[in-house]
């Protein structure tokens, strides 16, 4: 396990611990996937993933108050993967928020709209369900409000932020979990350095960012009005003190506003976590 501390102030009284995984991309099937879901799961499984999970668990149990998992804890739709992401995910110590590939039926096969990810999550449920929020969440831990919000397709819904105001009316610091990055500067500097030909996959870019990207990428990731007022609201609200989001598989850390810091946190799937101190 690959291990990065990172400590915020944000006035407690006593320290709260979180362990912030993301990506670790479980590629389980059993005897009731079809042969596509087999032969994903023989291409992109590997036993490191599940041995890296418990790592992340155990940490997180004999040390933190609070395992935060942003997303992609599944690689694809499968029984398989839903009934031990269903174990894990009962476990009162492990928070979670859905990434894309947690509704991804056999990986980038088609395109991802709000229709595809409602498909999914139906197929998710007549295999069983999750039993937990997988489009908002929200737990109290030690004085600290995790908020998690499901942003898997680059855009946030106007319900999502009334939900999130709603939170705010607690009047508890809180952590804000999603799976795609806000928009950030240096970040998206340092995300074109790594993949030059690549979009960079962040939530609010504006055109004159879009411009380097293709067609495709451009269109999926154009933030909406909505979108747009949701990052302003973020970014205004003094109770949010720090945001932990995963996606792009490497770690970085960043300022959106002088006061509110964001973490990426590098693969689980690789063994990379973030312990998160607020103090």
């Amino acid at each position: 396990m690959e291990l990065i501390r990172s400590t915020v102030e944000i006035g407690l009284s006593k320290p709260v611990k979180l362990l912030h995984v993301t990506d670790t991309h479980l590629g389980l099937v059993d005897d009731r996937d079809n042969e596509r879901k087999h032969a994903l799961a023989n291409r992109l499984s590997t036993p490191e993933k599940e041995q890296y999970l418990n790592e992340h668990i155990a940490y997180a149990k004999a040390n933190c108050d609070l395992l935060v998992h942003t997303g992609d804890l599944m690689d694809f739709v499968s029984y398989g993967n839903v009934e031990k992401t269903r174990q894990i995910v009962a476990d009162e110590d492990f928070f979670f928020i859905a990434g894309n590939h947690d509704y991804s039926q056999y990986v980038g096969e088609a395109w991802e709209d709000d229709a595809y990810r409602m498909n999914s999550y139906m197929d998710i449920e007549r295999m069983g369900g999750l039993g937990v929020p997988m489009f908002f969440n929200a737990r109290t831990v030690g004085g600290v409000n995790v908020v998690g919000i499901d942003n898997s397709y680059y855009q946030f819904a106007e319900w999502q932020i009334l939900r999130l105001k709603e939170e705010v009316k607690k009047g508890l610091p809180i952590v804000l979990a999603f799976h795609d990055p806000l928009f950030e500067e240096s970040l998206f500097r340092y995300h074109r350095e790594r993949q030059p030909h690549d979009c960079t996959y962040l939530v609010g870019c504006d055109e004159a960012h879009l411009n380097c990207y293709n067609e495709f990428r451009a269109v999926q990731q154009r933030p909406t009005k909505t979108t747009l007022e949701a990052i302003d609201y973020i970014k205004s609200e003094p109770l949010i003190r720090v945001i932990l989001t995963g996606h792009l598989h490497f770690s970085f850390e960043s300022l959106l506003t002088p006061t509110l810091p964001q973490f990426v946190t590098g693969g689980a799937y690789d063994g990379v976590a973030r312990e998160v101190t607020l103090v």
